[in-house]
């Protein structure tokens, strides 16, 4: 992700845009890495309030950043604001650089050995259907996380068309998102992980998520929608969850690995996401392109004080009763993923008594201590 801000020093040309975009795929492993370091940094009980403030303060940029970022455009040109993100990923390059110390320890390090079979992207992805609490995991943050892309994607847009929010109350509306999950990563993480636990801290978040689709799939008042919103600021617990359950049972240098096929998923879900809410919206013949004649009352409190132009967007019965078919199919997969996370195990000891003798990532770093005494005997032969 640094590269790939880096690389906007670039003047922009249309013609680079692909080659840029290209490069930042390639780079965008930086939360992967994050999350490993947090592993490696925390024990089991304060891991998941660390994910939390790391995708806390991640909700907090998107709160700031377009504001400042809007604010500069006033008074400079693009490329100025342009170089200022690069001049500031630089600097955070150079932070993590000079003053971030490396997570794993020394002898670890000096018996790791660079092989194909480490870097084989196909062989980690071979390794979920070989090992069953991975699968699990990777096919909950799918389930969750494919409405959730789908949503941000769109729902900035469906809230003008649909629901005549302004554009004043389309940015007070993300704002108070953000700030919501901030509080919701830091706060309410904290209180559920001590009193509950990962497994339901996960549960609730995807609860939460579920009734905010449903709400978003029906909603035809700006009431509902705010009230959805702030649903789906709570839901937000569920990834940090996610990642600190997983980072429970990965061994202690296989952090980045378990953590890199999960959040693969994630980038998965960001492309196929979109696609399928714009698909969905296609089969219900609900069209959200944004025109000038499809324009909106501004501070309209219901459906039934959009623009009459508006009015064309909606070709069925359906639609009009159900504005929003895409948000409720989500609402269904997050009600799956909801099932599937009651057979996550409440703890190591209940997942070793489901399993056989094949070993698998997490059954072979389930005690640290007993890992740590192997590799000691092992170094003094």
């Amino acid at each position: 992700m640094q590269f790939s801000k880096i690389s906007w020093i670039i003047i922009y040309l249309p013609m680079w845009y692909f080659a840029l975009i290209s490069i930042s795929g390639l780079f965008s492993v930086t939360f992967t890495v994050v999350y490993a370091y947090v592993a490696d940094v925390t024990d089991e009980h304060s891991r998941s309030s660390a994910y939390g403030l790391v995708t806390a303060t991640f909700a907090a940029s998107l709160i700031t950043s377009p504001a400042i970022g809007a604010h500069l455009a006033r008074l400079y040109s693009e490329n100025f604001i342009i170089a200022l993100s690069a001049l500031v990923a630089l600097v955070d390059l150079l932070f993590i650089y000079f003053c971030v110390p490396e997570s794993l320890p020394e002898r670890l390090r000096s018996n790791q050995k660079v092989s194909w079979n480490k870097v084989d992207p196909f062989g980690s992805l071979r390794n979920i259907t070989h090992d069953r609490f991975i699968y699990l995991i990777c096919l909950i943050v799918l389930l969750s996380y494919l409405p959730e892309a789908g949503q941000y994607s769109c729902f900035f847009v469906y809230l003008r068309l649909m629901l005549g929010f302004s554009e004043d109350e389309v940015a007070y509306f993300i704002a108070f998102i953000g700030i919501l999950s901030c509080i919701a990563q830091t706060l309410l993480l904290a209180i559920l992980q001590k009193y509950f636990g990962a497994k339901e801290t996960i549960m609730v978040g995807l609860f939460f998520q579920t009734v905010q689709l449903a709400a978003f799939g029906i909603a035809t008042s700006n009431g509902v929608m705010w009230f959805a919103g702030g649903l789906a600021a709570l839901s937000s617990v569920t990834y940090p969850s996610i990642s600190a359950f997983v980072s429970v049972y990965a061994k202690e240098n296989q952090q980045g690995l378990v953590q890199g096929m999960v959040n693969g998923v994630r980038g998965l879900c960001n492309g196929l996401g979109p696609a399928l809410f714009g698909f969905t919206f296609y089969l219900f013949n609900v069209d959200l392109g944004y025109s000038s004649s499809a324009s909106v009352k501004k501070n309209s409190s219901n459906l039934t004080a959009i623009n009459a132009n508006t009015k064309s967007i909606y070709s069925s019965m359906f639609s009009r009763d159900i504005p929003g078919p895409p948000f409720l199919f989500g609402a269904f997969l997050a009600t799956i993923a909801l099932m599937f996370s009651l057979l996550l195990p409440n703890s190591k000891t209940d997942f070793n008594g489901t399993r056989n003798d094949t070993r698998t990532i997490e059954q072979k770093a389930r005690l640290l201590n007993t890992d740590e005494t192997t590799n000691d005997s092992i170094q003094s032969k």
